[in-house]
């Protein structure tokens, strides 16, 4: 059986995989991942009113770790940002 750590780490990896695969094949854009992150990070500012609560320190966790996959996919693959 996987500890919870191990298989967050494994989740991660999926995650990374998926979206610069996604990202590859175009059915992801630079802006889409832009918003994707702004989502995640929303959900550590609206942590109480969120509608499928979990953990403060995972959300804040995975804001911090889409962050940086954001960051990642937009210097390899480049694309054009969001539009404010």
């Amino acid at each position: 059986m996987l500890s919870n750590e191990r298989a967050g780490d494994e989740s991660i990896v999926i995650l990374q995989s998926l979206l610069c695969l996604m990202r590859e094949k175009n059915l992801l854009t630079r802006a889409d991942i832009e918003t994707l992150c702004e989502r995640v990070a929303a959900r550590v500012a609206q942590a109480e009113r969120d509608p499928m609560p979990c953990c403060a320190e995972a959300t804040t966790a995975a804001a911090h770790e889409m962050a940086r996959i954001g960051s990642y996919i937009g210097q390899r693959y480049g694309g054009k940002h969001r539009r404010l």
